[in-house]
């Protein structure tokens, strides 16, 4: 794969720090890793992106926002207040790209959601993955609520046309509750697409060193790392 799309089944849920993930794995493996935000919201102009939180954690190659707003609120919103010109699926597209023709691996993070609207057309990172031939994969937290979610960005997927790759657990707790645990056995089937991983709550706050020598932990074999989804369950539920 030359581009992964990642997206979240909603914001705020470790999007970043699993986008972190898999960079920092791909790089360990010797993999030229480019990290793409098509619309940054919610931060001011000096202050860091989650591009840049990327990059800090993993030693990717390169980081790159084609826009930021400075409101927190979905990019099309945030664009029309500020003023400014909205970015595009295509935009998105042909970034990632030309990223791609540089790099062995390009990381597109979306903005929340999968349906998040971008621009006044309604175009969506899923419309930007459409039109990549990309994969997405999908960000989901752990506990109640989240099979629902799930399942309805999966649907938006799979209408679409659109292959998902798996599903990660943005942040699992040091004490999961029932729900959490039970949902790491009803995740994949939600999503009817495996399980890739679960990375630590917190993880985002480890030294960069220690965040780089764990990250293969969290991530399955498919992901580049050697996380194991049925060993994890067993000894979460166990």
């Amino acid at each position: 794969m030359t581009v992964i799309v990642v997206s979240g089944t909603g914001t705020e849920i470790g999007k970043t720090v699993v986008t972190a993930a898999v960079a920092a794995v791909a790089t360990a493996a010797g993999r030229s890793v480019a990290v793409l935000k098509p619309a940054q919201t919610g931060v001011g102009p000096h202050e860091a992106g989650d591009a840049d939180e990327v990059l800090r954690l993993s030693g990717a190659a390169s980081g790159t926002e084609l826009a930021r707003f400075p409101e927190p609120l979905a990019p099309a919103t945030a664009a029309r207040r500020a003023g400014m010109a909205p970015v595009g699926p295509a935009e998105v597209a042909e970034a990632a790209r030309k990223l791609a023709a540089e790099h062995d691996l390009v990381l597109v993070e979306g903005a929340g959601g999968l349906l998040v609207r971008f621009d006044g057309e309604g175009g969506t990172l899923a419309d930007a993955a459409r039109l990549l031939g990309a994969p997405v994969l999908v960000v989901t937290p752990a506990g109640l609520g989240t099979l629902n979610n799930t399942a309805l960005t999966a649907e938006a997927l799979r209408a679409r046309g659109i292959e998902q790759l798996g599903v990660v657990v943005g942040s699992w707790p040091d004490a999961p509750d029932l729900a959490a645990r039970c949902n790491l056995t009803d995740l994949p089937e939600a999503a009817a697409a495996p399980l890739l991983g679960a990375v630590p709550e917190g993880a985002g706050a480890l030294g960069v060193e220690d965040f780089r020598a764990a990250a293969a932990t969290w991530l399955a074999p498919a992901l580049g790392g050697t996380w194991d989804a049925v060993a994890f369950t067993a000894a979460a539920r166990a």
